[in-house]
């Protein structure tokens, strides 16, 4: 592949005397740089799953389409869609990987009705948001964007609306199409079909030079991203990245492991009581994350902190964790909410524990969210709130088939006489007359996410907040 290869080309020379083979480093200092590569990489490792789900294995149940190939699905996802931690059930996807190390691409959408929300979101290997378009950026109007790696040179071709630059080679497209209702599938397909995704010389009505990455992919194993496997996917995806400068050490620390140098990542090539040095840095990697999301599992506007692009993701961290990078909040985000949007384009207070701070189980207790009058989320465009598995983290299986409970379901929901909304959040059905109102909870652990696309102020600023879960008595 032209950007790996000439990646190796600039580094080679650095790395070949990092390299474990050939430099030998304490047990003590590979667990350090197992740990921190391993927090630093989580994200890459969960990226690597979706592109061997979507792209890399043709024989996937997920297969989408090889990369710069639009794929889209006028239907919303269900419990059998497992390749994305807590997905959004909400709106009809698009999803597709791209690859611009050999030219740019063109991304083109439609003029869309005023009232439907849309959004194109861009994320690179890292799992930045490194752009949007859509309603709440660029409007419904329609447009041609260009999307290009940094330190692209060229000069912004005739009728582009805007140039939009990526620090890593791959990058996923998450394309989000409201559904207002379920007679509206038609219209939808209709849209996604609209959305074009050309290489930069088919939009110019040239020849295109284009070739598929030409790399000897890992075949992706469940479990790996707990374990050293990790290192294997993070080693490769490293080279599909451009080298930020202030990361030169830490990248330089990595290669004493063999991640992310012209050799495969080889954990047979260290002594055993390197290789459990390597194995405990990763067990206390992970034990950060997990941490992480304990200590703020009651923050309602975590999810405006943790997802976005590099800069914003640096600034809050030490803004809103006291951390000196990124790299913590960014693993965490990766974990519970693989491609969530930035805070401007949506927010997701998440539901973890209840009013007592214990730990939602419905195999032991019904519960209820109650909304009161005049006080629902503030969107500009619209919220929902969806269950999901707690051992699994996907949508789970229920016998009327609902995964969600969302404003445009308004007209449908039974209010209470002083005009609040109850939710039932339970196993069991809390009766016909409240079914409307019932969100099917698994026999077990669970959690809940609510989502506010186009969350006004007062949601981003925690003037309003999610109210909270409450056994029900």
């Amino acid at each position: 592949m032209k950007g790996k290869i000439s990646l190796i080309i600039l580094t080679a020379t650095i790395l070949v005397a990092c390299n474990p083979q050939s430099k030998k480093i304490t047990p003590e200092e590979a667990k350090q740089i197992a740990k921190e590569a391993y927090i630093y990489g989580f994200p890459l490792v969960m990226n690597f799953k979706t592109l061997d789900a979507y792209t890399l294995d043709k024989n996937s149940r997920e297969y989408k389409g090889e990369f710069n190939v639009k794929s889209c699905e006028a239907r919303v996802y269900t419990p059998e869609d497992k390749a994305i931690v807590t997905p959004n059930s909400d709106t009809p996807y698009c999803m597709f990987w791209s690859d611009i190390s050999n030219e740019p691409l063109v991304i083109s959408v439609p003029e869309i009705e005023e009232e439907r929300y849309y959004s194109f979101q861009f994320v690179d290997l890292f799992s930045h948001n490194f752009a949007y378009v859509g309603t709440l950026t660029t409007g419904n109007e329609a447009g041609k964007y260009l999307i290009v790696l940094n330190n692209w040179k060229g000069e912004k071709p005739e009728g582009i609306t805007d140039i939009i630059y990526c620090e890593t080679y791959l990058f996923l497209t998450v394309v989000r199409t409201q559904l207002m209702d379920e007679n509206d599938l038609e219209q939808v397909k209709s849209i996604q079909d609209a959305y074009q995704v050309q290489l930069l010389s088919e939009y110019l009505g040239k020849e295109s030079n284009y070739k598929a990455p030409s790399i000897d992919w890992p075949k992706w194993n469940e479990g790996d991203q707990f374990t050293e496997a990790s290192f294997k996917y993070i080693d490769i995806i490293l080279n599909l990245t451009q080298e930020i400068e202030s990361e030169k050490p830490l990248r330089e620390d990595f290669a004493k492991l063999g991640i992310g140098t012209p050799e495969p990542f080889d954990f047979e090539s260290f002594d055993e009581e390197t290789q459990e040095a390597i194995k405990s840095g990763v067990k206390e990697g992970f034990a950060d994350i997990e941490a992480f999301v304990k200590q703020y599992a009651a923050d309602p506007l975590v999810s405006v902190k943790i997802f976005g692009t590099r800069n914003f993701l640096t600034e809050s961290a030490k803004e809103n964790y006291n951390l000196e990078n990124l790299y913590l909040p960014r693993a965490v985000a990766a974990d519970r909410g693989l491609y969530g949007n930035s805070g401007f384009e949506a927010t997701y207070p998440t539901y973890l524990l209840d009013g007592e701070s214990k730990p939602l189980n419905a195999a032991e207790n019904n519960y209820t969210i109650s909304f009161k009058k005049g006080e629902f989320p503030p969107v500009k465009a619209f919220w929902s709130l969806t269950m999901y598995d707690g051992q699994t983290q996907l949508l789970i299986d229920n016998a009327i088939d609902r995964y969600l409970v969302n404003s445009p379901m308004m007209d449908d929901f039974v209010m209470n006489e002083d005009g609040s909304l109850t939710f039932y959040i339970q196993k069991d059905s809390p009766g016909e007359d409240l079914e409307a109102n019932w969100l099917p909870a698994p026999d077990g652990p669970f959690y809940c996410v609510m989502r506010l696309y186009g969350p006004e102020e007062a949601a981003l600023n925690g003037t309003w907040t999610s109210p909270p879960i409450q056994v029900k008595n």
